[in-house]
């Protein structure tokens, strides 16, 4: 891991953030987090909110700290501008970036290269319904394709539930229907070539939703996350593995959930990870003795580095 000993040398960096995403909000969060602890360490900074035609804003600027959250800045679209107007940006390129945001295609990647994910199918309306029998029975989760925060997201127990969670997802794009795994959910953050300590996320909710994510005060978040060194090695293993099956760069998060027998299974990757108060790579990179704004200063040095092949 890159070791932080001189915050300047980054001429004037542009920390993108807010956007028109259903992550709006989260977003500004992690963008003023981000653009607090830049200023904290020296570096000229100022924040920009995504929002109506922006890109000519982005003149002047040196860099750009992606904080965009979601679609339009979380799925290639800004990291191909980004590399259009020849200013070096944080994260992933274009194609990991549009991968990772898109649930489905990223499944059929891991499925192709043999990284085990939960058995799934999709389905753009409510009428193909029927083709939920390429999941096992229930319970189910169902989740729009392309989005993040677990926005959409509604895990269903009978046939009964399926059209009003299908329904919900759709309002957003094509429902993912995936096999519910009972058991632990683990993330495993990447910051450059370092797979950081996993975290266990505990919620008395059904899952780890919205409201468990951001606002609730009974999720709790275990790092150390209590596996024995052989299961959290396969488990940081898996993650780098699926990270890199994406050609993703600089930093990500990958969610994983294990069952009662002990297998591992592949969610997804984010690209452009929270940076709030409850984000998780942070207490990640805190376990691994980075604090909050080395961590922003890290990511930022790897805009010198990033590979746009």
């Amino acid at each position: 891991m890159t070791k932080v000993t001189d915050s300047l040398g980054f001429g004037s960096v542009a920390v993108l953030y807010g956007g028109e995403s259903a992550e709006r909000e989260i977003s500004l969060q992690s963008g003023q987090a981000i653009l607090d602890a830049l200023q904290a360490k020296g570096v000229t900074a100022q924040g920009l909110d995504c929002s109506g035609d922006y890109l000519p804003k982005l003149e002047g600027y040196d860099r750009a700290f992606i904080a965009l959250h979601g679609r339009g800045g979380e799925d290639g679209t800004l990291q191909g501008a980004l590399e259009v107007l020849g200013i070096p940006y944080t994260g992933s390129g274009v194609l990991a970036s549009a991968l990772a945001m898109d649930k489905v295609r990223c499944k059929y990647l891991w499925e192709g290269v043999g990284l085990p994910t939960p058995p799934f199918t999709v389905v753009k309306n409510t009428e193909q319904l029927y083709k939920t029998a390429a999941v096992e029975g229930f319970p189910v989760m169902v989740k729009p394709a392309r989005e993040g925060s677990s926005v959409g997201m509604s895990k269903v127990d009978t046939a009964g539930e399926l059209n009003e969670a299908v329904s919900l997802a759709l309002q957003y794009d094509a429902a993912l229907i995936e096999q519910y795994i009972e058991g632990e959910e683990y993330t495993v953050a990447i910051l450059g070539d370092t797979v950081l300590p996993p975290v266990r996320l505990e919620t008395p909710r059904d899952f780890y939703d919205y409201e468990a994510k951001y606002h609730a005060t009974d999720t709790q978040y275990k790092c150390p996350c209590g596996l024995n060194a052989e299961d959290e090695n396969s488990l940081k293993t898996l993650a780098h593995d699926a990270y890199k099956s994406l050609e993703a760069f600089g930093w990500g998060r990958v969610d994983v959930m294990r069952d009662a027998a002990g297998e591992f299974y592949l969610l997804e990757v984010n690209t452009v990870p929270g940076m709030t108060s409850h984000s998780l790579v942070p207490m990640a990179a805190k376990q691994g003795g980075v604090s909050f704004d080395d961590l922003v200063v890290i990511i930022l040095e790897s805009s010198f580095c990033r590979n746009n092949s």
